[in-house]
């Protein structure tokens, strides 16, 4: 998947990399120790449409651009961008076909 960011095109990658990042974003921590748990915590929120969570989404989906969107840049994406009800259902459809973390989307969904 790729969208524009600053007349960019980044690229979207929803494999093991991105949950990794994920889990640094948005995982638990307790006591210092980090559980994971950021795919979790985050899939609900997409789907209710949240959009700090699909930001932190955007930003540990593009861990491979080179360089990486800031995080500032990709809010300044999601406050501008005209169809933002387009871009949650892409990622969302990008989430549910990734081999990597299809299965926990599809045990997920209500």
């Amino acid at each position: 998947m790729e969208i524009k960011i600053n007349d960019k095109n980044v690229e979207l990658n929803f494999g093991v990399a991105f949950v990794r990042e994920l889990d640094k974003v948005a995982g638990m921590k307790v006591n210092g120790q980090s559980f994971g748990f950021g795919l979790t915590k985050s899939l609900p929120a997409l789907q209710a449409y949240d959009p700090a969570v699909l930001a932190d989404v955007l930003y540990c989906a593009a861990w491979a651009n080179k360089p990486r969107p800031t995080q500032k840049a990709i809010d300044e994406f999601i406050d501008t961008d005209s169809d933002l009800e387009k871009v949650f259902d892409e990622v969302n459809k990008a989430i549910a076909e990734s081999n990597a973390v299809k299965v926990a989307a599809k045990n997920m969904k209500p």
